[in-house]
C-alpha cells in the first residue's frame, strides 16, 4: 500500500529536497504540496494524506497553527525545522519526530521507516490530536517577535539602530558587536540570544558570526575546503556552516 504524503514548506527548496529524496521510496506517493499554512491545512482536510512532512517556520499560520487546525482523521506528522534548539527539545520530549534542513538522506530514511511501522499498527482514528502533539502545543512557549530595531545604550543615551542596517554580527564574550558601515556598536546579549529574534534574512554561519544575507556579494572558496562570505565592502568573514546551505539561503533569501 502507498504511503500517501503531503508536503508544507515556504521555501521551494525546502520541498525539492524532501520531494528528491522521497524519490527513492517505491511505496511513498505524494499527493500535494502547499506553500503557506493556510493551503496546507485546507488541503490535508480535503485530501486524507498519512503523512505530512510540515516545516515549522512560515509565515501567517505556522507548522503549529497547522496542527491546532487539524480534524480527524490526522496523518502522522514528521516536522522539519530550521535549527531551531528550543523546538528539537521539545520533539524529542514527546516522542515525535523531526528533520533538520537541509534534510540528510540518511536521517529522512530513519523517519519514515518509523512512520511505516505506526502505519502498520492497527489504529482507529482519534476523535482529538495524539497525545504527543497534544502534549506539546500545550507547552511550547509563543513565538518571540522579529526585532526591527536594537538598543545600543551610551552612557546616558540610548540609539536604536534598524536591524536591516546591520552588515553583521560577531560574538564578544557577553557582548555582542554590530557592525554597520563604518560604526561598530556593543551590545549586551549572547549571540545564541540574538539569532532567535532575528530576521531570516540573517544567518549564523559559524559559532560566533551572524551575517545579513542582504549584505552578502559572494561566497569564495579558499585552501584545504574552507569558505569565506565576501560582503558588499569587501570584507571576507570565514564561515564554517555548509556553504551548499549557505547558498539555498542566500537563494531565497
Amino acid at each position: 500500500m502507498k504511503i500517501r504524503t503531503f508536503l508544507v514548506d515556504d521555501e521551494p527548496l525546502g520541498r525539492e529536497r524532501i520531494r528528491s529524496l522521497l524519490a527513492h521510496e517505491p511505496d511513498v506517493e505524494i499527493i500535494g504540496e502547499a506553500e503557506d499554512g493556510e493551503a496546507a491545512l485546507d488541503a490535508i482536510q480535503r485530501l486524507h494524506p498519512d503523512l505530512v512532512f510540515l516545516d515549522i517556520q512560515m509565515p501567517g499560520l505556522d507548522g503549529f497553527g497547522v496542527v491546532r487546525g487539524l480534524t480527524p482523521p490526522i496523518p502522522l506528522i514528521i516536522f522539519v525545522t530550521a535549527y531551531d534548539q528550543h523546538a528539537i527539545k521539545a520533539f524529542e520530549a514527546h516522542a515525535l519526530d523531526y528533520l533538520l534542513k537541509p534534510a540528510k538522506p540518511a536521517r529522512l530514511r530513519d523517519a519514515l521507516q518509523r512512520a511505516r511501522s505506526q502505519l502498520q499498527l492497527a489504529r482507529t482514528p482519534a476523535a482529538e490530536l495524539p497525545r504527543q502533539l497534544l502534549d506539546l502545543l500545550a507547552t511550547r512557549e509563543p513565538e518571540r517577535p522579529t526585532l526591527t530595531r536594537l538598543p545600543v545604550r551610551t552612557n546616558e543615551r540610548t540609539t536604536f539602530v534598524r536591524v536591516g542596517a546591520v552588515d553583521w554580527i560577531e560574538a564578544a564574550g557577553n557582548y555582542v558587536v554590530l557592525h554597520v558601515g563604518k560604526e561598530n556598536h556593543i551590545l549586551r546579549d549572547s549571540l545564541a540570544a540574538l539569532e532567535d529574534q532575528l530576521p531570516r534574512s540573517f544567518l549564523r554561519i559559524s559559532r560566533s558570526t551572524i551575517v545579513n544575507l542582504d549584505r552578502v556579494r559572494e561566497l569564495q572558496a579558499m585552501a584545504a575546503g574552507e569558505h569565506v562570505v565576501i560582503l558588499q565592502d569587501g570584507r571576507q568573514i570565514p564561515m564554517t556552516r555548509g556553504v551548499r546551505e549557505v547558498e539555498d539561503r542566500l537563494r531565497f533569501s
